[in-house]
């Protein structure tokens, strides 16, 4: 059932895409912004308090109804309850019209249109930017975003706690954001432990992503990458899903200062230099065909993963 649940979101979603602002994710800010001017205190420990609470209200009913479902062998209910929740939680397509949009204007040659569209998605200022940084900070979000509005959802919902799981997930993750946004209260002790909860509720996930675009890229890079460049990100998932995303394309992600090669200290003329090239982060800089590879990477890895939870429900099945 589980494989089936997915597929009929997956295929839902491509035919009728849940929009960003919708009623239902309107009505969780709503309450996340509540319990934020109930609980903030400036305290971590309201922070956590309140944290559990908007989690429990969330996660409980979800569970108790598929629960009942379950209980009283009513599985086709149970199924609907899945795919519903899978439906609203996974999000594969709610941005994906400003990336198509964005290579659209590329090709185009429309420079300022992409950068318009890119300010509105990231919310960056994109004054200046050429096509090459356009197609970069395109592709970087369009992993970051596949991975927390599939990947992540996916790995949760296979857990025990089944649809409740991928509730956790998405909501942790909007809570990580949302309580310490804008950047004032990214120091404040209110927002640390939902960024903290989020670090290893996502710890898992980021890993997988990262060995799945390996997988379906190429593996080399993608693992050197990621063993050698992903500690550079500020952020850790970052680093290592666009480490091994950038590394599986051929595309060199990041900053200069997360892909640069390592700099050798002053003393080190003794040191051999017939290696320094070792150091350097595998692939070219970021061109307008990356856009169509980052495509083609993320279905890879999204029919890498159905074909897996295939093979898994069926090995359940045959017992």
């Amino acid at each position: 059932m589980t494989f089936f649940s997915i597929l009929c979101a997956l295929l839902i979603e491509q035919l009728k895409p849940l929009r960003a602002d919708n009623q239902v994710y309107g009505a969780i800010k709503a309450l996340a912004i509540r319990i934020e001017t109930w609980f903030n205190a400036g305290e971590q420990t309201n922070g956590r308090m309140g944290w559990f609470l908007m989690m429990g209200a969330l996660m409980l009913p979800t569970w108790i109804i598929h629960w009942v479902f379950m209980y009283y062998n009513l599985v086709f209910l149970a199924f609907i309850w899945n795919v519903l929740i899978v439906y609203l939680t996974m999000g594969f397509r709610h941005y994906s019209h400003y990336f198509t949009s964005i290579q659209f204007a590329l090709n185009t040659g429309d420079e300022a249109r992409a950068r318009a569209l890119l300010a509105e998605w990231t919310r960056l200022d994109t004054v200046g930017m050429d096509s090459t940084e356009i197609t970069r900070i395109a592709v970087e979000k369009a992993l970051i975003t596949t991975h927390r509005n599939v990947f992540g959802v996916f790995f949760w919902f296979l857990m025990p706690l089944g649809p409740a799981g991928a509730v956790m997930y998405r909501v942790s993750e909007y809570l990580s954001r949302a309580w310490n946004e804008p950047d004032h209260m990214r120091n404040e002790a209110f927002g640390q432990f939902a960024a903290r909860a989020f670090y290893w509720i996502d710890w898992m996930p980021v890993r997988l992503t990262a060995v799945a675009f390996a997988v379906v890229g190429n593996f080399e890079d993608a693992v050197y990458a990621w063993r050698n460049f992903a500690n550079r990100w500020v952020d850790e998932a970052r680093g290592i899903i666009l480490s091994a995303g950038g590394g599986a394309m051929g595309v060199r992600l990041g900053t200069p200062n997360e892909n640069a090669p390592q700099l050798l200290p002053a003393d080190a003329a003794m040191v051999d230099m017939s290696d320094s090239d070792a150091d350097i982060l595998p692939g070219e800089e970021p061109t307008i065909r990356a856009l169509q590879s980052t495509v083609g990477l993320v279905w890879r890895a999204v029919i890498l993963w159905m074909i897996l939870l295939l093979l898994t429900s069926s090995v359940a099945w045959l017992r």
